[in-house]
């Protein structure tokens, strides 16, 4: 029976998308309302041939940093939950495709929290090794400077995010990967599934005998090897599935 995965005591995993944060307020990306959806050259506002290429597109880049309504967002229930389930003191790790830290603000364990495409809220140069804050920057482009370069070599400075065509940084992803291969409940949620090596975590786990549960909206390319499927909203379907975890 599909519902004894609830029964499962050992690690859980669990993958966030860009849908667990839609509830508070975030668009995704390839939903009918979402970002790219709506404005198909966002998308190259997050590819990293176009962004280095083009100073006219980096100014823009800054100002949708700027707009970004992850700075005003709270964490919503799905979020709340799974902190919840680690207070609980279950072993929780959360790999997660978004930027917004919604998960550590929710009171995830930092440690706890693999964020394999980067934050939003610090600044890196592609040149060299400076960092800094994204207010500090954004506070450049308020000053004037629409594309701030790198105040130690002049470079080109980004968000800390993983940008299409951009490597991934190899510690983080080995670390989701250990992450997968220990669970023995895997967890999708709010994910296509279709970026990748993301994805293919749940292949992993699935591979090292974890059950995999996906909670969606739409058909992924996993649901044929999913214990569960999960069709209900995410702000309803997370909160009632860790309760049910906790009261197996």
């Amino acid at each position: 029976m599909t519902s004894q995965w609830r029964a499962r005591t050992g690690r859980i995993a669990v993958l966030t998308g860009a849908g667990i944060s839609t509830d508070s307020g975030i668009p995704d990306f390839r939903g009918p309302r979402g970002v790219w959806t709506k404005d198909p050259i966002a998308e190259l506002l997050s590819t990293y041939q176009s962004y280095v290429s083009d100073a006219d597109l980096r100014a823009r880049a800054w100002l949708a940093r700027r707009d970004n309504p992850a700075w005003h967002a709270v964490p919503n229930p799905a979020h709340n939950s799974l902190a919840d389930l680690e207070r609980a003191g279950r072993a929780v790790t959360i790999i997660t495709q978004n930027i917004d830290r919604l998960h550590q603000r929710a009171g995830s364990s930092p440690d706890r929290v693999i964020e394999i495409h980067g934050n939003m809220f610090e600044v890196v140069c592609i040149e060299c090794d400076y960092q800094t804050t994204m207010a500090a920057t954004l506070e450049r482009v308020a000053a004037g400077e629409p594309d701030p370069p790198c105040r130690d070599c002049g470079g080109i400075l980004k968000a800390a995010t993983v940008m299409f065509g951009q490597q991934m940084d190899h510690r983080t992803l080995t670390k989701a990967t250990i992450t997968a291969e220990t669970s023995e409940i895997f967890l999708a949620i709010g994910t296509s599934l279709q970026v990748e090596p993301a994805a293919s975590m749940c292949s992993i786990a699935v591979g090292s005998g974890a059950d995999l549960v996906i909670v969606n909206a739409d058909p992924t390319p996993y649901d044929a090897m999913a214990t569960e499927v999960v069709r209900e909203p995410i702000g309803t379907a997370v909160p009632r599935l860790v309760a049910e975890i906790l009261a197996a």
